[in-house]
């Protein structure tokens, strides 16, 4: 410990080291439950390249663990320390380096906050997508730490496909940049999607290139209410399969609906069983849908009500971002899954997930970026109960198995962290598991960076 201090001390301002006892353990873990976190020896702050490549040639000198991380927004508990490890704190690099209206590109430092790039590139008629829930805090380091999403996914994708490039820190302090500023470009391996994702484990994200949109027009969304899971998501497969474009079609199971009412007072009947969101940011909105309308209409919607301006279509999206403080009232803890199906099954998640509720005896909530297929099932429950905590986990882990028994994934935004690492062996397989070992050793031979995540 003495050395470890003594050397990093000799490349790095007083100011960004943090050894109190008291606050080191503050960044001991991100916002995912059930997941073990170790106390770290030291947290560092850099604000450099060359303080992060410090840190990373003493953590290899001394064989000592290095944990990046954002804003510990994560949910998987891909962001918690070890026992004894460097914590690498990236929040300081919080630089927007470039804006280029011509090439459509920023160039960022990884601790720019989410929100914070996107109203710097709206002031250049400029647009960047991904748009993860905590986007008033996460960083852009952290979303591509783990290969974020977000409620415009549907139409604009994810954060992995507007990296364009990167500069990363590798685990003994060499700096590699990856990629290009260019429109295209497919030179070599395509290093830059390997890190997208890594979550921390085979370099430190020290600078960004990011493509940008120019900025669309402002969207106009409806509500449509069903009186269950099965005609929501059959409007879901008919809006998908017209060729329609939404900038966002979320859906909220009974659960959710419930709770959110009780929260917000949204006067929702308490017949209806499943409600489905949908926006579009094109020409002409107010058509795209009375055309989405009709759809929903046909596959049995109750109710069905456009907004007829951007400030109506606010506060029918209200409802959506309250339903995780909202489920959040049901119980003392909750742990939200991010279980990823083919949008043609996900109707059988849905009530799939709910005979997992019934079985286990808890009250499990569902938000889901429908268009995607990208359910977020919420697990409430008692955490200072024993045998509920012990339900818990395992109707999580049902879920999850449930995801991969229906052709899809265990995580489509969230990451695997600590939270989901067995189930990413199951769903790798030996061949996928062994190859992904491999590349893991390959960038980080000593097995220093981010140790115990994925693998």
């Amino acid at each position: 410990m003495d050395e470890l201090l003594r050397r990093l001390r000799a490349g790095l301002p007083a100011e960004a080291l943090i050894t109190d006892p008291d606050v080191t353990p503050t960044y001991a873990r991100d916002m995912a439950g059930f997941c073990p976190a170790g106390d770290p020896a030291v947290v560092v702050l850099p604000r450099t390249v060359e303080e992060v490549q410090h840190v990373m040639r003493t953590a290899t000198a001394l064989r000592v663990p290095v944990v990046p991380q954002g804003a510990r927004t994560g949910l998987s508990g891909a962001a918690n320390a070890t026992d004894g490890c460097v914590v690498l704190s990236l929040v300081r690099m919080d630089r927007v380096l470039e804006i280029n209206p011509v090439d459509r590109t920023a160039v960022v430092e990884p601790g720019v906050v989410n929100a914070v790039l996107s109203r710097a590139v709206a002031e250049h008629g400029l647009y960047y997508p991904p748009d993860p829930s905590s986007w008033e805090t996460c960083t852009i380091g952290g979303n591509i730490g783990t290969a974020s999403g977000g409620l415009c996914c549907v139409k604009y994708g994810v954060t992995a496909e507007y990296v364009l490039g990167l500069d990363v820190v590798l685990a003994d302090g060499r700096l590699l940049s990856t990629g290009r500023r260019t429109a295209k470009g497919v030179a070599g391996y395509d290093l830059t999607r390997l890190f997208v994702g890594s979550e921390g484990t085979l370099g430190v994200v020290v600078r960004a290139v990011l493509a940008l949109r120019p900025r669309p027009p402002v969207q106009l969304a409806l509500a449509a209410e069903f009186a269950s899971t099965a005609e929501a998501c059959a409007a879901v497969c008919a809006v998908m399969e017209r060729g329609h474009t939404p900038s966002l079609l979320e859906l909220m199971d009974r659960t959710t609906i419930q709770a959110v009412n009780r929260l917000g007072r949204m006067g929702l009947p308490d017949s209806t069983a499943a409600l489905l969101l949908a926006a579009f940011d094109t020409p002409d909105p107010a058509a795209d849908l009375a055309a989405v309308g009709e759809l929903c209409t046909a596959a049995g919607a109750t109710q069905v009500v456009p907004a007829d301006d951007p400030a109506e279509s606010e506060l029918l999206l209200q409802a959506r971002r309250m339903s995780l403080p909202a489920l959040e009232t049901l119980a003392p803890a909750t742990m939200i899954d991010d279980v990823c199906v083919p949008r043609s099954r996900l109707a059988d998640m849905l009530d799939g997930t709910a005979a997992v509720a019934e079985t286990y005896g808890l009250t499990i909530g569902v938000c889901a970026h429908a268009g995607d297929g990208n359910t977020h099932p919420v697990v409430c429950f008692d955490h200072t109960d024993p045998d509920e905590s012990r339900r818990a986990r395992e109707s999580f882990d049902a879920i999850m198995a449930l995801g991969l028994e229906l052709g899809g994934t265990i995580t489509g935004e969230h990451g695997v962290g600590v939270l989901k690492k067995e189930w990413l062996a199951r769903e790798l397989g030996p061949v996928g598991l062994e190859l992904q070992r491999g590349i893991k050793k390959t960038f980080d031979p000593l097995n220093l960076l981010n140790p115990g995540k994925l693998f």
